[in-house]
């Protein structure tokens, strides 16, 4: 018997379905993080992105697949796929700019989710459409010239289209992974779609000239007809494919609370299913073709429902898993243990566990139901199976988890597997039996939610929503804490002074705001200390609505939420670009950066979006978490700022090396911070709102805040990449401290003190040149004084270890903090805690105390305190 193709044909052919897998799915990664930033980050928007990408392969398959079953020359249809994908891409790189405004301006700031669904689906279905309908006949394209060289040969052995399959999975998993570690960290979006639009012109031209040569017949042709076709089982290949995502979703949900949440955990999830899925259609290519048909579907369908009752098990020890992997990891290659290498491999034994075999039975299954099929009805099976993919993420994501619970719907999925491998004989009692012990089993477990709770402590709220879950958690000392998916700290009532810090310290640089904007809400503190100053109307913005009511769970005993606080649930980014007020000050919380979507907030575009926002003298003062960051992810951040801010300076929240917090701040129009601008917002406060309590007493305390000017910050940050839309290297840059920590927070925050500096005429906008007067020069060597006094109080917290016994921690703290005083007199930092502690001392020591005190008493005799609590 004559091979049904030549070997060049086939070898020709699986390279094809390799470079245009790989070019498929790094075109979904791009457009997927290009979409974002047009769409933004709610539930409607992500989802729509994914099932428009299916929908549009879906359409591409079922239109085109039969045409060219059909035509004479399919060679020309696929380079001519390819070749549409490819120009494609080109025109979206060109047009995206102006294509995402026309969609922004049709969502709007504050959509209905209904009218934001239609929307970013359908927008984003047309926007694509082109190259995902042709990205969709590619496969059938290509089972359609096998098909023809089969034909003409007379050869009737294996089925292609399994290998074919195979190889084009294996692409794309090649795909994800080279474009999320490699390709955009080092080229960008646009030279990825590039490199991507090279492959698919490369898949055109080696079609158009290799191909005629490639099936040349080693063989006569002959007259004999192909095999008579079966019709293709369309209902089954649509449920199928729609269980196979809606498990895929499922997956990634639940691991969302356990993982890292970075542009790594995606990838690699995606490429595990990916490559399981390649694995069991090669599988069944080399194994499989040669069964019985139904017998083979019937126990194929049972390994699926097995499979996904087995890999869905382990999700229940997920964070079991992850530890494990990581000590285990630890104990073969200490060098690795506790790195990025670690932490990566813990999350892919998770997509591992999770993934592997029920994907194997996925990818076996499609290529069972899909083998025997002529390249006309591949095309529409094929594009019912990609139909019903493109239906399930936004039924599973936005319904059924919500509805069901991930457990639940855990459950349901297998069941639904169960019964379609016994139909039509879905009466007999051994699928219920199956399907009942699965529902028994899964039903009693407990839910799939991860909280963490504390000895002592409980859960105070949980909630779960469309694209997080979000918990409060009380501990055993009555403290509250706000999670986002159990990883992501947002805040707790024991931070209430610094959260307050966020929102005063903008404020009150600015000389008179009367209007505010806060991107991001967390536990509610930050903004509702800014509307608690008088005359002051605030915005806040949140994108998930569940932490919006978890807020009130932080709102202070006796206090009720100011009526100047209006909380909107809104992408923080897109409510930016849309919206057409003006104002005095934008304060942007601390995201992660390495959490997904959060670097798109350091952006350079979306910094000068930002700026577009503020009246004239207008604020803008964007927080950065350093015990989040590294410093290299910081440096690309400041240079992003600069490039739109370039009279930007840098502020400290506050003192705590634990977690410390870096402000840039600028004001529009590059005005100075005047000290007499900052006394007399202070004075208006007189009797109306007292700062005191929350360390800013007084206009040295505001000032002092000033860790890095302009100056400083450009020549820190001048070697680092701007971070943009189109090149997003913190995506890339922050998740490697957040797996492996290289260097503690307060270690970070001493380099960059040693490192910046400032000049006190950079902040107070005065020329100490001829015309400056002595008043100038004293209140110049006042501010720089305190700032050497605040670093060397904080050089001097880094060794501190506390203690409950007062002579203990002053044998440690009392020289140092004293030299600090003697730098500078007003730094209350190092003022108050000696106090504290010498006052406490004199309570049963007086004799011992009474050196202290008198020496407080010097540096500060203004201080009534000191000078009562002296012994007489």
């Amino acid at each position: 018997m004559a091979a049904a193709v030549t070997p060049g044909a086939m070898r020709l052919a699986w390279a094809l379905m390799l470079a245009s897998g790989f070019a498929g799915l790094g075109y979904q990664v791009v457009w997927t993080q290009q979409a974002s930033l047009w769409l933004g980050h709610e539930a409607p928007a992500v989802l729509a992105v994914v099932t428009a990408f299916f929908g549009g392969l879906a359409l591409g398959a079922l239109a085109l697949g039969a045409r060219i079953a059909r035509s004479a020359w399919p060679q020309r249809w696929y380079a001519g796929c390819e070749l549409v994908i490819a120009a494609w891409s080109l025109v979206l790189v060109l047009g995206l700019q102006r294509f995402s405004e026309v969609l922004l301006l049709a969502i709007g700031m504050q959509p209905h989710p209904l009218w934001q669904w239609v929307v970013a689906f359908g927008g984003t279905l047309v926007l694509l459409l082109p190259a995902t309908a042709a990205m969709g006949a590619t496969l059938p394209a290509m089972a359609a010239l096998l098909s023809n060289a089969q034909g003409r040969l007379g050869g009737s052995g294996p089925s292609p289209l399994p290998a074919l399959y195979a190889c084009n999975t294996l692409g794309a998993t090649a795909g994800v992974l080279a474009t999320a570690f490699w390709m955009v960290p080092t080229w960008g979006l646009t030279r990825t779609v590039l490199m991507c639009a090279g492959l698919n012109l490369l898949c055109a031209v080696l079609t158009l000239r290799l191909w005629p040569l490639a099936v040349q017949a080693e063989a006569p042709q002959t007259d004999r007809p192909m095999r008579a076709q079966q019709h293709p089982a369309w209902p089954l290949l649509m449920a199928t494919g729609w269980l196979g995502i809606a498990y895929e979703v499922l997956v990634v949900r639940v691991l969302s609370q356990v993982t890292e949440n970075t542009v790594y955990t995606f990838a690699m999830l995606l490429a595990v299913y990916l490559v399981g899925t390649a694995a069991g259609a090669a599988a069944y290519a080399r194994w499989g073709q040669g069964a019985e048909r139904p017998a083979l579907q019937h126990r194929l369908l049972w390994a699926v429902a097995l499979a996904c009752a087995l890999g869905g098990a382990t999700l229940w020890a997920a964070e079991w898993v992850r530890n494990a992997v990581a000590l285990a990891l630890a104990g073969v290659a200490p060098g690795i243990g506790t790195g990025m290498v670690a932490a990566l491999a813990g999350e892919a034994s998770l997509a591992v566990l999770a993934f592997a075999l029920p994907t194997v039975a996925m990818g076996a299954l499609f290529s069972h139901l899909t083998s025997h099929l002529s390249g006309r009805d591949f095309g529409r099976a094929l594009g019912a199976n990609t139909l019903g993919a493109a239906l399930a993420p936004m039924a599973v994501g936005a319904a059924l988890l919500l509805g069901l619970g991930a457990a639940t719907l855990l459950c349901a999925l297998v069941v639904a597997y169960l019964l379609l491998a016994a139909w039509p004989r879905v009466l007999r009692p051994a699928p219920w039996a199956a399907a009942a012990l699965a529902t028994t089993t899964l039903v009693l477990a407990p839910p799939l939610s991860f909280i963490d709770v504390p000895e002592g402590g409980r859960i105070v709220s949980h909630h779960e929503g469309l694209m997080a879950e979000v918990s409060v958690v009380e501990d055993g000392e009555g403290v509250l804490r706000l999670r986002i998916n159990n990883r992501q700290q947002e805040g707790s009532s024991s931070t209430r002074f610094f959260d307050s810090r966020q929102a005063l310290l903008p404020a009150l640089l600015h000389p008179n705001p009367e209007r505010a904007l806060f991107l991001g809400l967390g536990t509610g503190v930050t903004a509702r200390a800014a509307a608690a100053l008088p005359g002051l109307q605030v915005q806040a913005v949140e994108l998930l609505p569940e932490v919006i009511s978890a807020a009130q769970f932080f709102v202070a005993e006796g206090d009720s939420p100011p009526s100047s606080l209006k909380v909107i649930a809104a992408d923080a980014r897109r409510f930016v670009r849309g919206n057409t007020e003006r104002f005095d000050l934008i304060v942007a919380d601390n995201f992660h950066p390495a959490r997904s979507g959060s670097a798109a907030l350091y952006t350079v575009e979306h910094f000068d979006a930002v700026r577009q926002r503020l009246a004239d003298g207008g604020l803008f003062c964007q927080w950065l978490p350093l015990h989040q960051m590294d410093l290299a992810t910081l440096r690309s951040i400041v240079r992003s700022f600069l490039a739109v801010y370039p009279g930007g300076a840098a502020i400290l929240a506050s003192n705590s090396l634990e977690t410390p917090v870096i402000g840039l701040v600028a004001r529009a129009g590059q005005q100075p911070f005047a000290l007499r601008e900052v006394q007399a917002r202070l004075a208006a406060l007189t009797g109306r709102f007292d700062p005191a309590p929350f360390g800013l007493h007084d206009e040295w305390a505001l000032l002092g805040s000033f860790v890095a000017g302009r100056a400083a910050l450009r020549r820190w940050s001048a070697d680092a990449p701007l971070n943009t839309d189109d090149h997003p290297v913190v995506a890339t840059l922050a998740p490697r401290i957040t797996y492996a920590p290289d260097s503690a927070p307060r270690d970070r925050l001493l380099a960059l003190l040693a490192d910046w500096s400032t000049l006190p005429a950079e902040v107070l906008g005065v020329a100490l040149g001829d015309g400056a007067t002595s008043a100038d020069f004293a209140q110049t060597q006042r501010l720089a004084d305190y700032w050497n006094a605040r670093n060397q109080f904080l050089l001097a917290g880094r060794d501190i270890r506390p203690s409950a016994d007062v002579r203990a921690m002053l044998a440690q703290v009392q020289a140092p903090l004293l030299a600090v005083l003697r730098t500078s007199a007003d730094f209350r930092p190092a003022y108050e805690p000696l106090l504290l502690m010498a006052t406490s001392l004199a309570a049963s020591d007086r004799a011992a105390a009474e050196p202290l005190l008198r020496e407080l008493a010097r540096l500060r005799p203004v201080k009534v305190d000191v000078a009562a609590a002296i012994p007489q």
